[in-house]
């Protein structure tokens, strides 16, 4: 395990245009759960200038059924993604949220798919796909999450918050950020470069037929006040390389200045690339499908694992093949800090949470509308709240220490 290095990671903000449609299709999610909790949603979203589309496929009581819409639905799907862009704050010329032509495309579940999924007689429910799923933990944050992602994240929900309430009136909703640190002893101390591009009132820009230099600086002095806020004290210094709008103008963003698609921004979405990850993204999908079920359980996993000093870094594996309710693998990897072996802990936490996709929901009541939440700003990190973000809730400790005892 190196001791020292730089790493960095990214984020992007709501108004981002991929996470524009992730938050689309999280909140159709959230209106089929919240009209049955057993509804099959596979949703995907695209968005560019004045459009969003809808596709993929869908089952539920009261939403879709024997290949009909149920009275009402069609309206009201419209209505929440309206709704979803109206609060993310989109009302441009190249994207409104009362004036962008929309396009449902959603149809009924494969039965082919159904047939493997859904429980039946002395069939257990079986995963709703292939593949494999990460979770992660890091003891360097208090969250327990990688620092470069952790502020990241941090800089630019600040700057929504700041836009949202006006405090910041000159920002648009269209925003990155990448945070650059310097690790030693495994530990970060310093901020080696800081970044943002953040989508701007028109004048606040160094560049263009509309700059303003007085304007910038209000926009940079801004900038750099939410650096040295989210940032720890020293972590700032003159040689700290700092980047502010490096384009110059950044007037035309979100949707009108990049297509988005659901599902583009898995490592802003996860651990900001300091883990592994299997490739299959979370909003758009209902609980069944492991691609999100099975991450969230795993990063559950690891959180404990590090919460209860077991290790300082922990990597978990899960592997399921589609209709198959058990996994085929856990793997666990404590990067060399751990104080048990990992062939204890592949034991024990399959003991602590039935690992099949009904007992991953069950355990963490993920057939509830609580994704709309988890869309922007990072799935991994969140401060649970009653039934929100459950996977980060760190109540396996005293029974995991028991059992690797």
């Amino acid at each position: 395990m190196r001791q020292s290095f730089i790493f960095t990671s990214e984020s992007v903000s709501e108004g981002h245009p991929d996470k524009v449609a992730d938050q689309i299709s999280d909140s159709i999610v959230d209106l089929f759960l919240s009209k049955d909790p057993e509804a099959r949603v596979a949703c995907e979203t695209l968005t560019t200038t004045q459009l969003v589309v809808l596709a993929g496929e869908i089952r539920g009581k009261g939403v879709y059924e024997d290949g009909q819409w149920a009275p009402g639905i069609e309206a009201e799907i419209e209505a929440t993604v309206r709704a979803t862009v109206k609060r993310i704050g989109y009302e441009q010329s190249g994207f409104h949220w009362n004036e962008f032509r929309f396009l449902n495309e959603l149809h009924g579940q494969s039965a082919h798919i159904a047939m493997g999924v859904d429980e039946s007689g002395n069939k257990d429910e079986g995963a709703g796909d292939q593949g494999i799923m990460f979770g992660y933990a890091t003891d360097e944050t208090p969250g327990l999450m990688p620092a470069t992602l952790y502020y990241s994240h941090k800089i630019l929900e600040r700057m929504a918050a700041d836009r949202h309430s006006g405090a910041a009136p000159f920002l648009e909703p269209d925003a990155k950020s990448q945070v650059t640190l310097q690790y030693e002893g495994g530990v970060p101390v310093k901020a080696t470069a800081l970044v943002v591009s953040t989508q701007h009132a028109p004048g606040y820009c160094e560049k263009g037929e509309n700059a303003d230099a007085a304007k910038y600086a209000v926009l940079r002095d801004y900038v750099m006040g939410v650096f040295t806020d989210v940032l720890p004290d020293g972590f700032i210094d003159d040689a700290t390389k700092i980047y502010i709008n490096p384009t110059g103008q950044f007037e035309i963003g979100g949707p009108d200045g990049d297509a988005g698609l659901t599902g583009r921004k898995i490592i802003v979405d996860t651990y900001g690339g300091a883990a592994p990850h299997g490739g299959g993204a979370f909003s758009g999908k209902d609980p069944t499908k492991v691609d999100r079920s099975a991450a969230y359980v795993a990063r559950y996993l690891a959180k404990n694992v590090v919460a209860a000093g077991l290790a300082k870094r922990c990597t978990i594996q899960l592997s399921y093949a589609i209709g198959i309710a058990e996994p085929l693998s856990v793997y666990v990897d404590l990067h060399g800090t751990g104080t048990v072996e990992e062939a204890k802990l592949e034991a024990a936490l399959p003991q602590l949470v039935r690992l099949t996709p009904k007992g991953i929901r069950e355990h963490l009541k993920l057939n509830a509308p609580i994704y709309s939440k988890t869309a922007a700003y990072g799935h991994f990190g969140r401060t649970p709240e009653g039934d929100l973000f459950t996977w980060e809730k760190t109540d396996l400790v005293d029974a995991l220490k028991a059992k690797v005892a």
